[in-house]
């Protein structure tokens, strides 16, 4: 992670950042990079935790450089929400319109961020992990499927696959499940790779 300008943290949960048994966060990570988070209350968290520089990230958006970066709802949970999380976009004058869903499933808020923005790339948590408090926590692949009737110009990163043992689907099978849907515009990293998307080939 040498030359990270900013950490974002969309929410305080163990597969997203360690937290140690004392309930510190973060601790492989250089303390004094900014860290940007959704709420006072993970503010708190991260200035216990050692972090120098916290911004709480407005709906209002903010700029950072030549970007600017802008908080959207999510809804972590389809019977109670398992705690409070963000989606981000980020937008930059020659750049794809960047929409970091985060932890949640398909909903209106969801829509309502697509029909805002309409970004070129959408990156989607979408292993369907699910609890029994909270039934399915982010997305399975008929939500995905939703993300991309509602912007089918757009370029789906799928993430946050075979990584936590209550996901419900896997990379093998999300693959299935979206071919039987027909959803075809998307891309599956596997552990490890990366993706570029140049503002010129999304869509193509």
């Amino acid at each position: 992670l040498s030359g990270v300008d900013y950490y974002i943290v969309t929410h305080l949960h163990p597969d997203h950042i360690d937290m140690a048994p004392d309930g510190t966060v973060g601790a492989p990570l250089d303390k004094a990079v900014p860290v940007i988070c959704q709420s006072e209350e993970d503010a708190s968290v991260l200035r216990s935790s050692g972090f120098s520089e916290i911004i709480v990230l407005p709906t209002s958006g903010m700029e950072f450089g030549a970007a600017r970066l802008t908080r959207v709802p999510a809804l972590h949970g389809t019977v109670v929400p398992c705690g409070d999380a963000m989606g981000i976009v980020f937008e930059a004058s020659e750049e794809n319109t960047f929409y970091l869903a985060g932890d949640t499933v398909w909903y209106s808020g969801v829509a309502e961020t697509l029909r805002n923005y309409q970004p070129e790339v959408i990156a989607l948590n979408c292993c369907a992990a699910e609890t029994v408090e909270n039934g399915r926590l982010i997305m399975n692949d008929e939500d995905v499927h939703c993300v991309a009737m509602t912007a089918p110009n757009a370029r789906l990163y799928l993430t946050h696959l075979d990584n936590v043992a209550h996901a419900a689907l896997t990379r093998h099978t999300l693959r299935g499940c979206l071919a039987r849907r027909g959803v075809v515009n998307y891309d599956m990293p596997s552990d490890g790779a990366s993706v570029e998307y140049k503002a010129a080939t999304v869509g193509a």
